[in-house]
């Protein structure tokens, strides 16, 4: 049962998804850094402040934080569009240059025949059949 883990723990497919977890975990970190420290900063320029979380409306006893969830939005919108513009694109771009480049390097599909070369393709074959048969 041990060395049956240590086969699963040790396939290339359990290995790519955790090393995947842990570089996107690091990557989420950064975008967020980048996110919190140097966007929300540009977007206070105009809006007066850098973090909405401090924004929120009570309805009886009931206090709604609405300005963390916004807070939240625009971090997911500029995480996903960072993910888009710099991994997404460029896999898309490579892919489509490998397809034109395996496009490429594929032979040509055959001409059509002529009626006569069809003709004369089934009368050699004909003849094969019939030296085969005579052996």
């Amino acid at each position: 049962m041990v060395k049956e883990f240590r086969d699963f723990v040790l396939r290339g497919n359990v290995v790519d998804l955790a090393i995947a977890v842990m570089i996107g975990t690091a990557f989420a970190t950064v975008v967020k850094s980048f996110t919190d420290n140097i966007l929300m900063n540009i977007i206070a320029l105009f809006g007066g402040q850098p973090d909405f979380s401090s924004l929120d409306f009570s309805l009886g006893d009931t206090v709604f934080t609405y300005g963390a969830f916004l807070t939240d939005v625009v971090s997911f919108v500029i995480l996903a569009a960072i993910v888009f513009f710099f991994v997404v694109k460029p896999i898309n771009l490579f892919l489509s240059r490998m397809k034109k480049e395996e496009a490429a390097k594929a032979p040509p599909p055959p001409a059509p025949m002529s009626p006569a070369a069809e003709r004369l393709l089934e009368e050699l074959r004909l003849a094969l059949k019939d030296i085969q048969a005579k052996n």
